[in-house]
């Protein structure tokens, strides 16, 4: 694996050599400045590469609010993860940065062990994303006749691979893998495995989530569980059906970005999916099933938001 290229914003210099001293026991190459221009101008160098940026949201000049809202228009730029270093913590305030795609929060002052934890667990999701749209290319149109069929997943590697393969399907692949394989994991995380939201963030910080799920699977009780994907076309559009082998969950609280959840390492994938993956998102009681659609138009189609039944 190669060493990940971070590119870390701040307009205090003694902020950045806190950063630099957090970060010195990990294989990463730190590229350091002191402005968002400074920050704009590192990112649109042609061979800048970054895998991801620890940006301040309060300088003079151009803030950290505006240094990723240009990213997110910038298509080379725009999957790039951007973690929010802010003592800006109040709701409004979070909401503003959650809408311009701060999907990760760090609250000034903040520990080491922190920062490690929430930029290990953004450049996880990073790599998972490329694995998928590079994945997107390998496969043939062997789904080009499909009309109705159903998968069986059990591991997180199958979900990933499902659901790029799947998302061969719809009108933006990329997209639409990122979001399949978000509720696929869930699925197996949540749903089977019965880790929640405050178990997988204690996971997250000590770098044991992964084994944690490979225990669980071996277990007699988790060996025969598993998740489904059924797929179904439509006149108009693909109908993907999710179903887990769990008791279900309050699903309610996840489906929108909630700034309680914003500076924690994980709790944003169902929301993130529902906003750019779906045209329409549906749980259904108690929870162990979900229903999404995407439509079979051009990749221009525009994408709702809402939770219409489908």
């Amino acid at each position: 694996m190669s060493m990940a290229k971070i590119l870390v914003v701040d307009d205090e210099p003694f902020n950045l050599d806190i950063v630099a001293e957090y970060l010195d026991e990990m294989d990463f190459e730190l590229v350091m400045v002191e402005s968002g221009e400074e920050a704009w101008e590192a990112l649109i160098h042609p061979d800048s590469n970054f895998d991801l940026v620890l940006l301040d949201r309060m300088m003079p000049g151009m803030d950290g609010i505006m240094v990723l809202r240009k990213m997110k228009a910038d298509e080379r730029l725009r999957a790039i993860p951007v973690i929010m270093q802010t003592a800006a913590t109040s709701p409004e305030q979070v909401r503003e940065g959650l809408a311009a795609g701060a999907f990760y929060y760090l609250t000034k002052p903040f520990e080491g062990e922190a920062l490690q934890t929430i930029i290990r667990s953004a450049l996880d999701d990073m790599r998972t994303r490329r694995e998928l749209n590079a994945n997107l290319s390998d496969h043939a149109q062997a789904l080009a006749c499909i009309g109705e069929g159903t998968f069986v997943i059990r591991t997180l590697d199958e979900a990933h691979k499902l659901a790029s393969f799947v998302a061969l399907l719809g009108p933006q692949p990329e997209t639409l893998a990122m979001g399949l394989s978000e509720l696929l994991v869930n699925g197996v995380e949540h749903g089977n495995l019965g880790i929640d939201f405050a178990e997988k963030s204690r996971l997250r910080e000590a770098d044991c989530w992964e084994s944690e799920i490979e225990r669980r699977l071996m277990l007699p009780e988790n060996r025969d569980k598993r998740v489904s994907l059924r797929v179904c076309r439509q006149p108009e559009r693909w109908l993907f059906e999710i179903r887990d082998d769990g008791p279900g969950f309050d699903w309610r609280r996840f489906l929108d970005f909630d700034p309680e959840r914003a500076f924690a390492p994980n709790g944003r994938g169902i929301a993130l999916s529902r906003q750019l993956s779906f045209a329409s998102l549906t749980y259904i009681p108690p929870g162990n099933l979900v229903i999404v659609t995407v439509p079979r138009g051009p990749a221009s189609a525009l994408l709702a938001t809402g939770d219409e039944a489908p």
